[in-house]
């Protein structure tokens, strides 16, 4: 017989199995053999600490090896192909979901597979560079990959959340990301499980290939009542030092770049394939120590104890008419140079899967509208035109609207790297400096491995972000006594809290609504914002496709 109780218990009962039989033992009467937890959260709003367990008590029977039907991926080694631009989570779980529906994916990545990619990344502190191709935002893996492979989100509208997960498990993540409020897989466990994902691909006979970027698409003139219709893609691949340029056919593609791919962007504004201005959130890093953030959310001195995990916050707040809020939050982590050209300085937050480290990290953004793009005093047509088209000279694109927040997004990252001198170092600024305005005579000890300077960020950053982020963190400091101090640091800037792009396509068959064949997908394309959000659009692009190829 299996029972499937709530429970609400101690910190110490909840983490361990043998506690939790015998709390079913003693205070409900239950003599189980054995026990799941189904769901488990913690409510740290009081004092006393409790956690709230959903389990599965199995009494006089075994349980199963485990709650799921594992997904079966069979052979589509000589099945019709569907190319899939990008390694990330929305390219990764549509290529698994095509060898499903029975089609073969041909995975496209400009970067690099997952180790590799991870050598390029360590080589930013001691270079101070950065790999344009090979970094914290293009390879395999996507920009999750290596920036703390958050699980949690609140877009369970579109598809089966619960599956995404599954998946991951069946490839190597731990159970508990089945049942934690939050789940995470953590930074230094998520490759292993990337590269598991990968080989279920190749083993069915899909292809991926590394170091091969898409430089355009293949387009005819349409069958159907559409403009054009997508036959293919044009790409270089990097072999060796040496560069080739060929061209792969395929009735259809899921073009799943990421949202830090804005060479993309303008490919596909100046071929005038339809793309949107959206709206996005820019700020900073702020990063305190983790016994303190621990202390404020477990109302306790001694912080979170020997059970309980290392405290999250989430901060949420209006001013002028803008949300500001946490984002990204990373209990027990790091924060990482998150670049993806030169001549930019940009920060992102990760945690390993044990979350111990001696600092938490959030970032905390204003939410940025695109009719606020007016209000930033930025030369759009410089920033522009620094990019010609093809690399010949004199030829430009004009002035585009769609690429605003691109071009915002930019012009901060490259004021940043100017105030880093031109190196990877981050500016900084103790918490109570930028509140009140004034430059920080030292700074804390931080986890950002390129090193921090001294900056004024109150003064440079726009007046639309720093007044905003100033009066929301003398807001929280009220309700959060020690949550405003000297101790916690402010670090320039995070840009890329989502795609400042969205690429049109229709609701349906979530094809491009000019373009048939092509389907927009994933964080990139500005429908998604997370690693799980972007499996499951990556998953209902590849039954769109499916349904698409047998009309």
């Amino acid at each position: 017989m299996v029972n499937e109780l709530n429970l609400r218990i101690l910190p110490q009962q909840a983490y361990n199995e043998q506690s939790i039989l015998a709390y079913l033992r003693q205070e409900k009467g239950i003599n189980a053999k054995a026990v799941r937890v189904v769901k488990r959260s913690i409510d740290a709003r009081q004092r006393t600490i409790f956690v709230n367990l959903t389990v599965r008590a199995y009494v006089g029977e075994e349980p199963p090896l485990q709650d799921f039907e594992p997904y079966i991926y069979k052979d589509v080694s000589e099945r019709p192909s569907v190319i899939v631009v990008g390694a990330g989570p929305g390219g990764l779980f549509a290529a698994l979901r095509l060898i499903e529906l029975g089609l073969k994916p041909i995975v496209i990545e400009r970067g690099k597979d997952v180790r590799e990619r991870k050598k390029d990344i360590a080589r930013i502190r001691p270079e101070q560079r950065v790999d344009p191709e090979s970094n914290y935002c293009f390879g395999e893996g996507g920009a999750g990959a290596y920036s703390d492979g958050k699980l949690y989100t609140r877009s369970k509208k579109r598809g089966n959340t619960d599956r995404i997960l599954q998946i991951f498990v069946q490839h190597g993540a731990s159970p508990a990301i089945l049942s934690d409020a939050h789940p995470h897989i953590g930074t230094d466990r998520l490759p292993r499980v990337i590269e598991n994902m990968r080989n279920t691909i190749l083993r069915c006979g899909g292809e991926v290939h590394f170091q091969t970027k898409m430089t355009g698409f293949l387009i005819e003139n349409s069958r159907l009542n559409i403009e054009r219709r997508v036959v293919g893609i044009e790409v270089m691949r990097q072999d060796n030092f040496q560069s080739s340029i060929f061209n792969i056919q395929s009735s259809a593609v899921i073009l799943a770049t990421g949202h830090s791919a804005r060479d993309v962007y303008r490919y596909l504004a100046e071929s005038g394939i339809d793309i949107e201005a959206k709206g996005l959130a820019i700020g900073v890093r702020l990063e305190h120590p983790a016994e303190l953030i621990d202390q404020i959310q477990y109302h306790s001195k001694q912080g979170r104890g020997k059970w309980l995990p290392a405290a999250e916050y989430s901060m949420v707040t209006q001013v002028q008419g803008r949300g500001v809020y946490s984002f990204c939050m990373c209990p027990g982590g790091f924060v990482v140079p998150a670049a993806s050209s030169p001549e930019q300085v940009v920060v992102n937050g990760m945690s390993p899967s044990n979350r111990n480290g001696r600092w938490s990290n959030s970032g905390m953004v204003v939410e940025i509208r695109p009719e606020d793009y007016k209000e930033f005093k930025i030369d759009k047509f410089k920033i522009q035109n620094s990019h010609p088209l093809g690399g010949d000279e004199g030829s430009f694109l004009p002035l585009m609207v769609e690429l605003e927040g691109v071009f915002l997004q930019e012009e901060l990252e490259r004021q940043c790297w100017l105030q880093a001198n031109r190196l990877q170092t981050a500016p900084a600024q103790r918490m109570t400096d930028f509140v009140n305005g004034r430059l920080s005579a030292d700074l804390n000890e931080s986890s950002y491995a390129p090193g921090l300077i001294a900056s004024p960020l109150h003064f440079w950053l726009p007046e639309f972000i720093s007044t905003r982020l100033r009066e929301a963190f003398k807001l929280w400091g009220k309700q959060k006594h020690g949550f405003l101090t000297s101790e916690a640091t402010v670090i320039g800037i995070e840009t890329r809290t989502s795609s400042p792009v969205r690429i049109l396509r229709d609701g349906e068959t979530l094809q491009h609504i000019r373009v048939e064949g092509l389907f927009p997908c994933g964080e990139g394309a500005g429908y998604a914002g997370g690693i799980v959000s972007a499996g499951v659009d990556g998953e209902r692009c590849a039954e769109a496709v499916a349904n698409y190829l047998t009309k």
